[in-house]
């Protein structure tokens, strides 16, 4: 269905222009990335990471997010959309973790899913950056990016995910998804893409398509 050599020949470009990916969410624990990224959805990173720094100082650990209490997390949360749902959910998953997992966060997919508020994309991203396994958490950006390359035809970010999860080498697979992201965050945007910009404009079947 792909051609290996030029999927292996995409990541090959995207790995020269940044060798070693990190997200921008900012985090110091399983638990503080968990929080951040229920905190993320709707929102961009640099908004999250405006709230989470006077946060995190208050309520590092599921004890003290409970402690916290309700109406002073909405106070740190209220400037991120969606503020009361996601206060709701992250007094919730903190009280299923000190419940369930000893306060810690859990390494496995379905484990994680089952947390309040946290979806099968939150939790590919607690498992690739924090416990550095090969997951492809899909969000809008990746969803966007891997149809225009022709990575994947996919219709649902599952079957995207499942889609690169078959064709992506397995020497690109742990970084694989902050590059598709990045690519799409700052280049291969939604609309009027910079493809005079994009490292792998040669491999593009969509390059200079405004979308």
């Amino acid at each position: 269905m792909k051609n290996s050599k030029r999927i292996s020949e995409i990541f090959s470009l995207l790995r020269e222009q940044n060798k070693n990916p990190k997200p921008e969410l900012d985090f110091t624990s399983a638990y503080t990335l968990l929080v951040a990224v229920v905190l993320s959805a709707q929102s961009t990173d640099k908004g999250v990471n405006a709230v989470t720094k006077d946060l995190f100082a208050a309520a590092d650990t599921p004890q003290k997010m409970i402690s916290l209490g309700e109406e002073k997390l909405i106070e740190f949360i209220k400037p991120v959309g969606l503020y009361k749902n996601k206060s709701k959910h992250i007094l919730e998953l903190s009280r299923a973790l000190i419940e369930h997992y000893d306060s810690k966060v859990p390494d496995e997919l379905e484990a994680l899913v089952k947390l309040p508020g946290v979806g099968r994309k939150t939790a590919n991203v607690v498992l690739n950056v924090w416990f550095k396994k090969p997951t492809m958490p899909v969000d809008t950006h990746v969803f966007r990016v891997s149809n225009r390359l022709g990575l994947s035809c996919g219709n649902t970010p599952e079957k995207v995910e499942k889609d690169l999860l078959e064709v992506i080498p397995d020497e690109f697979a742990l970084n694989a998804h902050h590059w598709l992201l990045l690519l799409g965050r700052y280049i291969c945007t939604a609309r009027n893409p910079k493809c005079g910009e994009c490292p792998v404009k040669k491999l593009c079947k969509n390059a200079e398509v405004t979308r």
